[in-house]
């Protein structure tokens, strides 16, 4: 593990939860930084996910898509990485698009490895290669988090529309075989499976598999979904797996859960071009602190958009939050 305990790290911690207790007194006051940061290396996919924005192409429009690049730059990151480096503990290289589309993401992570941070990469796997994943290994990578949602080519493509299954494994095989090979890799190697009616009877064969695929740990994830309301075809029979259940007039609802939310006290996202949201449900950039490459982090972080949108998220108002999974 590449995270490096520092005591400004650890004053940041201690402040953020301080802040955090505060505010469920309604004293919403920031006098730290964030914990964690997730930067976006892509906001571009090679799939269609039926229940993804980005390869739905329902980001907002289409001009949300033009203004912003598809790739992050290094001069952004290393701007976001200078600005973070002495206080966050996570480095997470995923928001909505494909890490591994980026060619520079190897990079990215050599250089928060290098500041002491521990490193996450998503991936839906589809653009591995022998080499990539060399270079993953290489760079530090903490834990990469492999997505694979069927144990069949049907089951998997019912959901990552346009991916392959054979793919996905061949990227679980390399990773293990370059963790093998760089013994001083502490990588963790996890696959993430949605919990989905199309793969539902796979599920305890995930769990008996996993391992041979090369992977340290397996994950089931409850999956989000849009139009709910009336059911979903990819909704899970047994309710206990799914996000939502059904209300007493026969309507799906999320289900309830508590108020308050820990996350935009102790993290950002980033987007490839610099702007700075409160979290990942934040996917058409509604609520933009403003960017880092025109501001720093501290006055970012704690200016009036960031202040008002943790008071309105204390109370669940805005709609993002509404359909949050915390």
């Amino acid at each position: 593990m590449s995270v490096v305990l520092t005591r400004s790290r650890a004053l940041n911690a201690l402040r953020a939860y301080a802040s955090y207790a505060l505010s469920r007194f309604g004293s919403v006051h920031i006098a730290h930084r964030p914990l964690f940061v997730s930067v976006e290396p892509a906001n571009t996919c090679q799939l269609r996910c039926p229940e993804c924005p980005v390869g739905q192409l329902k980001i907002k429009n289409e001009k949300l898509r033009i203004k912003n690049s598809p790739f992050m730059s290094l001069k952004v990151f290393r701007r976001i990485l200078a600005e973070s480096r002495e206080t966050a503990w996570v480095m997470q290289f995923y928001f909505q698009g494909e890490p591994l589309l980026n060619k520079d993401l190897p990079q990215m992570i050599a250089e928060a490895h290098d500041a002491g941070m521990f490193t996450i990469v998503s991936t839906n796997a589809q653009a591995m290669t022998e080499e990539m994943a060399e270079a993953l290994v290489k760079a530090g990578l903490d834990r990469i988090i492999i997505s694979m949602d069927g144990f069949t080519e049907e089951s998997y493509n019912a959901y990552r529309i346009g991916g392959s299954l054979e793919k996905t494994k061949a990227a679980l095989r390399w990773l293990r075989e370059s963790k093998i090979k760089n013994q001083k890799s502490t990588i963790i190697i996890e696959l993430q499976c949605l919990r989905l009616k199309s793969n539902e009877q796979e599920w305890k064969v995930f769990e008996l598999e996993y391992k041979a695929l090369g992977a340290d740990r397996l994950v089931f994830k409850t999956a989000q979904l849009y139009d709910y309301e009336n059911g979903h075809p990819l909704m899970p029979t047994n309710p206990k797996y799914s996000r939502y259940e059904k209300g007493e007039d026969g309507k799906y609802q999320r289900k309830k859960l508590g108020k308050g939310c820990w996350r935009v006290w102790s993290g950002v996202v980033v987007t490839t071009t610099g702007e700075v949201l409160p979290c990942c449900y934040d996917k058409a950039h509604e609520h933009a602190y403003g960017n880092i490459m025109n501001a720093g982090m501290d006055e970012l972080f704690g200016n009036a958009k960031a202040l008002a949108f943790r008071r309105a998220a204390m109370n669940e108002t805005p709609k993002i939050c509404q359909e949050c999974w915390k």
